[in-house]
């Protein structure tokens, strides 16, 4: 009798036997299809003619159109697949459907032209492979635009007019003389629209070189035009009914989360579930479903949210994240879903009836309050519900026009709007100072706007800070000072502020003993805040003496969080990758039974202006 130990490794090898004649996990095969798509692109591209081999003899029994249409064939199944890889990869139909009519069609033009049987034989197994595993390629197709159109122009006809370069060389022994480089572009410029150009060819090259030409041309304008033409889906936005649904959730439940109002924006989607008793709303940014904050609702249906999420998120092969959930949504996430969690940054909460100016700690803010005031501000802290509709379109236009940046900012802890009558409960601190006779600006007295939007009935959270550039240092300090005292008045009993990324990491690497890792991870973090606000964000939150409530990112896997940064980046608006604002409005995909709306612009974490 073997031993427990021998038993066990004997039996290890008939599994692992078992598991490589099964073939690869089904859920690699995109994966590994994509590869393979991407290896024979480039073969049918630049892949060599076998002049010496009996295939060769062969066709050279068929007409010579033939040929020049296998060539022209071969350099276009090429660049197509090459554009299918990523679609593959990410299990769309559409890509597997396009892929499955090239590849025979590559591996005739293998045969004929480049009288390869390896690759025509490899294009056919490719092809075996994708019928075979066909229901591994079911996801929905992306969000559609106008501008990929423009784009696919300009990177078509670069990379039309680099092979049409290498086409027109690739017959050094048949040309005529020696044209320029100047004459062999000019040629190719031609040959893409189907005319003949200045370069002469010997023993039928020509044939071979303008049916490519003309092949490269035709699949620009093709594939150009169907991105164009084709039919857009309606912008998605919250609809009226959505919204309705996620307020009567947020008047139940809203005070469970601090960022649970932001989930009224009107540019994002929602997933309610199957009881509507819970939501999550997200918005999908380069591929990446981004959900913000917690779910909406009750948590005992918090799961049937978080599962529809991750149902719409697999049919469109979607890569799953949620930024600056709470230490309980983070828990709820990761149990029903499997994904991770890492620390993000905490968000400073101050409890009003906490709040004091006295003390040594705030001696700072106290004096900054105090010479702002002897300069002659004043402070003033509403319901929006409580000012009137010129003062309100005053205050959108100033914060409109004191934007730092072209782009507004904020995705996860962002309303985006200011003064909307369904947003009657939110406050509104503005400073004021009188100005000189004659001096007055546009927006009269105005210097300083805080925008606050609900949290529960009895707390509010900090949405948006803008100052006019002129004014006195201290605005931001001056009106939150002024909102936690006039808070008790207003019935609000506490007060979310900003986000500060990596705050414990900035902490710990400033007090003594701390490592050599955490003071380089600090040195990291303060050297960023050049263009982040990383370090100057959590010194202002400090001010107010704050208690600190840890927010989380969740995700999928480590090699994910990258792509998830970069997409988080472009919905708070720190990085656009987008075309200018006239080409830039993009469809969404019609909505599946568990998904109402998707969302199309972001505005992101809460910061100091």
């Amino acid at each position: 009798m073997p031993d427990s130990q021998d038993a066990e490794t004997s039996g290890e090898v008939p599994h692992r036997i078992r598991r490589l004649l099964r073939g690869p996990r089904p859920e690699a095969v995109p994966t590994v299809v994509g590869t393979a798509c991407t290896l024979i692109g480039l073969m049918d591209i630049v892949f060599p003619r076998l002049r010496h081999s009996r295939v060769h003899a062969l066709a050279e029994l068929l007409p010579g159109a033939v040929s020049s249409l296998a060539a022209a064939a071969s350099i276009v199944v090429g660049l197509l697949l090459l554009m299918l890889a990523h679609g593959l990869k990410r299990r769309k139909r559409r890509a597997w459907v396009a892929a499955v009519a090239l590849l025979p069609v590559g591996a005739a033009a293998q045969l004929l032209y480049r009288h390869s049987v390896i690759g025509m034989v490899l294009s056919l197994v490719l092809m075996g492979v994708l019928i075979r595993y066909r229901a591994e390629f079911a996801a929905l197709p992306d969000p559609r635009s106008r501008w990929m159109a423009l784009a696919n122009l300009v990177v078509m006809g670069a990379v039309s007019v680099t092979l049409g370069l290498l086409i027109v060389r690739s017959h050094p022994d048949a040309i005529e003389g020696s044209p320029s480089l100047g004459a062999q572009l000019e040629h190719v410029l031609w040959g893409l629209f189907g005319f003949e150009g200045p370069v002469d060819y010997r023993h039928g090259a020509d044939y071979t070189v303008g049916y490519s030409l003309g092949a490269l041309g035709l699949l620009t304008v093709a594939t150009t035009a169907y991105l164009a033409f084709r039919p857009e889906h309606p912008a998605a936005r919250l609809t009226p009914g959505d919204e309705e649904r996620l307020r009567e959730l947020l008047a139940t439940h809203g005070r469970r989360d601090s960022l649970g109002h932001f989930a009224l924006r009107r540019d994002k989607a929602v997933v309610f579930s199957p009881s509507g008793k819970a939501a999550v709303c997200y918005r999908v940014v380069s591929g990446v479903m981004l959900a913000s904050g917690d779910p909406v609702g009750d948590v005992e249906a918090w799961p049937g949210a978080i599962a529809c999420f991750m149902e719409e998120a697999r049919a469109h092969s979607w890569t799953p994240a949620v930024m600056g959930c709470s230490e309980t949504g983070g828990e709820v996430w990761t149990r029903e879903t499997g994904l991770d969690a890492l620390e993000l940054g905490d968000e400073a909460i101050v409890d009003v009836a906490d709040f004091t100016l006295s003390g040594r700690a705030m001696r700072n803010v106290r004096q900054m309050v105090k010479r702002i005031e002897r300069a002659g501000y004043q402070t003033r802290v509403r319901r929006a519900a409580d000012l009137g509709p010129e003062e309100l379109e005053a205050i959108r236009r100033a914060a409109a026009d004191w934007r730092g940046t072209d782009t507004e900012r904020g995705f996860s802890m962002a309303l985006g709007r200011i003064g909307d009558p369904a947003d009657g409960d939110a406050v509104i601190a503005t400073a004021h100072k009188a100005a000189d006779e004659g001096a007055e600006g546009p927006y009269g007295d105005l210097k300083a706007v805080l925008h606050f939007v609900p949290w529960g009935r009895d707390g509010m959270s900090l949405e948006l800070m803008r100052r006019d550039r002129s004014a006195d240092p201290g605005m931001n300090e001056l009106l939150i000072v002024a909102a936690l005292q006039a808070a008790p008045e207003l019935d609000v009993e506490r007060v979310s502020l900003n986000f500060a990324m990596f705050r414990s990491a900035l902490a710990r690497g400033e007090k003594l003993g701390a490592g050599p890792v955490l003071r380089g991870w600090r040195a990291l973090l303060v050297f960023l805040s050049r263009w982040f606000q990383i370090e100057s964000l959590y010194k202002f939150n400090a001010k107010f003496q704050p208690r600190w409530e840890p927010r989380f990112v969740v995700f999928r896997n480590t090699r994910d969080l990258p792509r998830i940064g970069l997409a988080a980046m472009q919905a708070e608006g720190f990085v656009s990758l987008a075309l200018p604002r006239l080409l830039r409005r993009g469809p969404r995909p019609e909505p599946r039974p568990c998904a109402h709306r998707q969302m199309a612009d972001g505005q992101g974490l809460q910061q100091a202006a």
